[in-house]
């Protein structure tokens, strides 16, 4: 948040309660990031804290369920940074994007690209020669 507009609500009686909001849904959301693993925690956002239920949004149902599995640690080590946190609720919301994780280049081995050179080498003139020569050609 910029200066400027901390000022602003600062300044006023009535925003800053609103900015007070802000800034504790954001300290939530980097502790909830620092202790959740972190391709979970790239697609998660911390909606609220009401009554010690922390509220999570997340893009998809598998992250969902991976995240209920972890509750009890995640209560247990949020609780840890000093987080008023009893529970946690995880709601679904598919027009939720969380950030895409970076997708690193897998690279063959050389054992993986002489087997995909011997297999081609076996195969007659098909799509799928064609293909396993392009892979091997680049990851060469």
């Amino acid at each position: 948040m910029t200066q400027r507009f901390k000022s602003l609500l600062n300044g006023d009686s009535e925003l800053r309660p609103l900015l007070d909001k802000v800034q504790a849904l954001s300290a939530l959301q980097h502790h909830f990031a620092s202790v959740a693993p972190t391709h979970l925690a790239q697609s998660s956002q911390v909606l609220s804290l009401r009554a010690g239920i922390l509220s999570i949004a997340v893009a998809n149902a598998t992250v969902a369920a991976k995240l209920r599995q972890l509750v009890p640690e995640l209560i247990v080590m949020l609780q840890n940074c000093d987080c008023e946190v009893s529970g946690i609720r995880v709601k679904v919301q598919v027009s939720f994007s969380g950030s895409q994780p970076e997708l690193k280049p897998r690279i063959l081995g050389k054992a993986a690209q002489d087997a995909l050179g011997e297999l081609s080498q076996s195969l007659g003139d098909s799509p799928l020669k064609l293909a396993l020569k392009k892979m091997i050609e680049a990851k060469a």
